[in-house]
């Protein structure tokens, strides 16, 4: 009892760093897309160190949602190809403990996967997914002056046209503003001033233009007639509803589905009578996903356990690409599922279930076929492998 417990503490030791390494790798690949989104808002509206975190920090939990089962996966790989390049599954059978017996640590590990990952799909990505559009909508609001362009066209505002001369980013001060006005049906106005400034009231998500000596032109569409007001001081109220489409109030903002927690999502669907059956359905697989991806973790991770364990070679270079195959192989026919289900084709709970089940059995049967000591015939995937590195070689030498 002794020995197996320091064999269990031994393997759910040696699954910790490759895990901790893929979560880091794997998030830093998976932030540069987000790090470019964001790189756009810092050229526009110029933020600090502080919101640039804040925001890679809200888009975290949408790719561990991903990162976090496939980090599973590739731990449990090269913890197994380890133990086997280096003979250590040899001694352990030797001395009596067969695979079976080295299944509770990656069981407990995988548990502890799934728990992360179910904690990111029903809690965190909702969570972050507001965070990031409110947060970009407080950027948008209190540096809109920062992001109105010169000699430009400015559509940010609902039904209001902006053009500005110059821009003093000193003073914040608009120069020679030309404003359309649309808002009204039955009359078109434009405004001309020599000088604006705008306000933000972050609180109530409005914004003011206060304008100096100019001239306001309204056309009645109706009976097409002209009327000129002239003015000293001229406050315009304007809504931001196209900036980084964000709407005009985060309090009335309409949740996409990945916003939504999984009680709305629940009270969504009991609404049915108000949804179409492609929304019906697009919702009702958003709920079996927050529970499919995390018990990916015991699918995956059962699967990698076999293919380590036959998988002679143990070069880590080996197994990475091994992983990123299987987790490709789950990725691919999540989506052909989530497609299928969309349509209303397959039921929503076999679309997002069905990897899960697929990559259970294969890695069950795998995993009895290893327990026997019978090959997988791994050597193909191997020598196919050397193969497509051969060729790769080749032509990097002759270029």
């Amino acid at each position: 009892m002794k020995i197996n417990t320091i064999i269990n503490r031994y393997v759910f030791t040696e699954l910790i760093p490759p895990f901790a390494v893929s979560i880091l790798f794997f998030t830093f690949v998976f932030l540069m897309k987000t790090i470019l989104e964001v790189a756009n808002i810092v050229v526009n509206y110029g933020v600090g160190m502080g919101t640039i975190v804040l925001f890679l920090i809200y888009s975290t939990p949408y790719f561990l949602q991903f990162i976090i089962p496939m980090s599973v996966m590739i731990a449990v790989l090269l913890t197994f190809l380890k133990m086997s390049s280096e003979n250590e599954i040899i001694a352990l059978k030797a001395g009596g403990v067969s695979v079976y017996g080295l299944l509770l640590p990656v069981f407990l590990f995988c548990l502890l996967g799934c728990l992360l990952t179910g904690f990111m799909t029903v809690y965190g990505l909702p969570w972050g997914k507001m965070s990031f559009k409110k947060l970009t909508y407080q950027v948008a609001s209190s540096n809109m002056d920062i992001g109105l362009k010169e000699r430009t066209f400015n559509n940010y505002f609902k039904d209001v046209i902006l053009y500005v001369n110059k821009i003093d980013m000193q003073t914040r001060d608009l120069e020679d503003v030309c404003i359309e006005d649309q808002r009204a049906k039955e009359v078109v106005s434009t405004v001309v001033a020599s000088k604006g400034r705008l306000y933000s009231e972050t609180d109530r998500f409005v914004f003011h233009l206060r304008l100096y000596d100019g001239m306001i032109n309204q056309v009645e569409l109706a009976s097409k007639s002209l009327h000129t007001i002239t003015f000293d001081t001229y406050d315009i109220t304007l809504d931001l509803t196209r900036s980084v489409s964000t709407p005009a109030s985060v309090e009335k903002m309409s949740k996409r589905k990945g916003e939504m927690t999984l009680g709305e999502l629940i009270g969504v669907l009991k609404e049915r009578e108000t949804l179409n059956d492609a929304r019906y359905n697009r919702i009702l697989l958003k709920v079996h996903e927050k529970f499919s991806l995390p018990f990916a973790c015991f699918a995956l991770g059962l699967f990698s356990i076999p293919m380590g364990l036959q998988s002679r070679s143990g070069k880590q270079s080996l197994g990475i690409v091994l992983s990123l195959f299987i987790f490709l192989s789950y990725y691919l026919m999540l989506l052909i599922g989530w497609s299928l289900g969309e349509l209303g084709i397959v039921p929503a709970a076999v679309c997002m279930w069905m990897p899960n089940v697929f990559m259970s059995v294969f890695g069950v049967y795998l995993l009895i076929t290893t327990a026997n000591d019978q090959p997988l015939k791994l050597d193909i995937f191997i020598n196919l492998g050397k193969s497509l590195k051969a060729k790769f070689k080749k032509s990097v030498a002759l270029v």
